[in-house]
């Protein structure tokens, strides 16, 4: 399967792209307003615990409070403990009391003891916690205070002895190389989950990797021990850097990358990590946007519709709630001359087969349900199951997939790290307090932004009005000397008046030429 990784920078918005055979198959943003939570790890202080609903609450020092299920305390915990209170029992045991033992270093700490559980959190009691969900809707991040550090090919994991080997390495050869070959170089005290990326890999690049991972985990036990609850102990790395960590692998033909300042990063950070995939970042340097030359600009569109059109003629309606997702398969015009049983299954397959592409696309977690259109015969339900189940293969989430019942409908659920990828791209409007969305301004300005190069690159003139609603104007105007305006006028050598313009909406804009005196917006979009 053809693999690609582009990566396309507007302004401040950063939009990673990852395509299969040339369609797009994920989508990740990253903006100032909304940075990538999951990985981050905190000082944070006991609220409130909820033995009735198996959870505690925990201040972080976010406006809500983040949740931890007690099924997410590691069975470390006590060694977490007696790491933030340290200090009190050297005090402790120099005085002769031998009740409590101090600890060593988190270098020289033996492997943990197999032991029973027991859940004791007190309210004002710190603990470390590390962020495993972002928070979607009114709910707050989901934290977990099993510690993990990811790295390249390894994954740290502070308090335990265990080894483990990634499942996607098949070769029983491998697997026994790689386990040998970390337990040889692993600190006594530490276990460390081996990574696919780390398939046929040198003992050189797990060195590197592993003594990143473990000055990393220092720095935060360091700050643990100075810092007040809450505070943040560690900052994971940003989307982009993260995706080239986590998902640039064998698999992926190339990395296209159409900003010098990220593509000199990636080539330094791939230069220490994995010299050998270097030959495969690419800078872009056309004067065609490249998601516009790539085709992921139109298929970007198709995330802000509730319907998606099939090639057969049929089409998915997508609804989705704070609780679950529902998704309506419709025959639309797809009527061939055989019986209406193979007409069904034909739109349900081709459906199928579009729905899980959404659903990787869009992002969407918790509870789907899909309501297919009914086939009476069990051996056309279960060919429609077989196709969601193969195409959900590509999906790295977890998933749990039920059959078609007899109202020929599909229970899906699937784990949900962080809000669905339209929450990048909209916001609640200030209109309808939040029933309906429009696109962010950020969003707005990078739609600006795509709009004026590709009219650079088709047009010679140079002078433009600009029409926006009074908020966005406000927006761009915002600032003497560095407005966004100014910034817009610098990039790409154009005389631009900005009109707000109270009739219309937040997220629409004019361009007019002042050349022409004419409405050129059209000429210039997708």
């Amino acid at each position: 399967m053809k693999k690609e990784i582009l990566i396309n920078s507007v302004g401040n918005e950063i939009r990673i792209a990852i395509t299969e055979e040339g369609r797009l198959a994920e989508l990740f943003v990253e903006t100032p307003e909304k940075e990538r939570m999951v990985g981050d790890i905190y000082l944070g202080k006991v609220a409130k615990v909820m033995p009735g609903i198996q959870a505690a609450f925990i201040d972080i020092g976010m406006q809500q409070d983040a949740f931890l299920h007690f099924s997410d305390i590691s069975d470390s915990q006590s060694e977490y403990n007696a790491m933030l209170d340290e200090d009190e029992e050297d005090e402790e045991e120099e005085n002769g009391d031998q009740t409590v033992a101090a600890k060593p270093k988190v270098v020289e700490q033996k492997p943990k003891v197999e032991r029973r559980r027991e859940v004791n959190l007190q309210k004002g009691q710190e603990i470390i916690v590390q962020v495993t969900k972002e928070p979607v809707g009114k709910k707050g991040v989901r934290v977990t205070s099993q510690v993990s550090l990811p790295g390249r090919f390894l994954v740290l994991l502070p308090f335990d002895g265990k080894v483990g080997i990634s499942k996607k390495i098949n070769s029983f050869k491998e697997r026994r190389r790689l386990r040998k070959l970390v337990r040889s170089i692993l600190p006594q005290g530490f276990g460390v989950i081996v990574r696919t990326n780390a398939e046929n890999q040198d003992e050189k690049l797990f060195l590197n990797d592993l003594e990143t991972l473990l000055k990393n985990w220092r720095d935060i036990e360091a700050s643990a021990k100075e810092e007040n609850p809450p505070a943040l102990l560690y900052k994971d790395m940003a989307t982009t850097s993260s995706v080239i960590r986590d998902l640039f692998s064998e698999q992926v033909e190339r990395v296209v990358v159409d900003d010098k300042k990220l593509y000199r990063e990636i080539k330094s950070y791939l230069k220490v990590v994995s010299p050998d995939m270097m030959e495969r970042v690419e800078y872009y340097h056309e004067r065609e946007p490249m998601f516009d030359s790539s085709g992921v600009e139109k298929e970007i569109a198709t995330l802000l519709s509730r319907k998606v059109w099939l090639k057969s003629g049929g089409y998915i309606i997508v609804e989705q709630t704070e609780a679950m997702t529902v998704i309506d398969v419709n025959s639309g015009r797809y009527a061939a001359k055989q019986d209406q049983e193979l007409n069904s299954l034909r739109t349900n397959l081709e459906a199928a087969r579009e729905i899980c592409r959404q659903i990787r696309l869009r992002d969407l977690g918790g509870i789907i349900v899909i309501d297919f259109i009914d086939i009476l015969d069990e051996k056309n339900k279960k060919k429609v199951y077989d196709e969601v189940k193969k195409e959900f293969k590509r999906d790295r989430s977890k998933h749990t997939i039920l059959p078609l019942t007899e109202f020929c409908l599909m229970q899906i659920t699937r784990q949900r790290a962080r809000q669905s990828v339209i929450h990048s791209f909209t916001e609640p409007c200030p209109t309808c307090g939040g029933s309906g969305m429009i696109q962010s301004k950020t969003t707005i300005l990078g739609n600006i932004e795509r709009w004026l190069r590709r009219f650079r690159s088709e047009s010679g003139e140079r002078r433009l009005r600009l029409r926006v609603s009074q908020s966005m104007g406000e927006y761009i105007m915002n600032g003497r000397i560095f407005s966004r305006r100014n910034q817009l006028v610098w990039r790409f050598k154009t005389l631009l008046t900005v009109e707000p313009d109270k009739s219309l909406p937040v997220d629409e804009f004019q361009f007019i030429s002042v050349k022409q005196d004419k409405d050129i917006t059209s000429e210039y979009l997708n």
